[in-house]
């Protein structure tokens, strides 16, 4: 059973910067985040590999957020640059029972647990 805490949302003017974190419980493998925005469907927007040597990342995002993990402290990060008013949205943070990345990870059924997500809003 994994257990996932995400930290660090809040409000952030345009082309400002937040770094989003995940704790985790229990043993995890290769993790995504997706975001929500209201009235919309979750999205995928990156993950990367249990250990750390591969990222893939939604368009809408590339070149501005970066994925990260430390396996030591058990915890994912997302560090979120020039940020943008559509970037509001929920943020959950997953974890997939596998290692290695492939394209499913861009799908939300690829991840068995979820954590209960951080509000990021970016005022223009």
């Amino acid at each position: 059973q994994v257990q996932l805490v995400e930290s660090g949302g809040g409000l952030v003017q345009a082309g400002g910067s937040l770094r989003l974190s995940c704790a985790a419980s229990g043993r995890t493998f290769s993790m995504g985040w997706f975001r929500q925005a209201p009235g919309k469907e979750r999205e995928f927007v990156a993950a990367i590999s249990w250990s750390g040597g591969t990222t893939y990342y939604a368009d809408s995002v590339k070149g501005r957020f970066t994925i990260s993990r430390d396996n030591a402290k058990n915890t994912l990060y997302l560090q979120m640059n020039s940020l943008k008013p559509e970037d509001t949205a929920v943020y959950y943070c997953a974890a997939s029972p596998r290692r290695l990345l492939s394209d499913n990870n861009r799908k939300r059924d690829e991840y068995d647990y979820w954590g209960q997500g951080t509000q990021v809003t970016v005022s223009s």
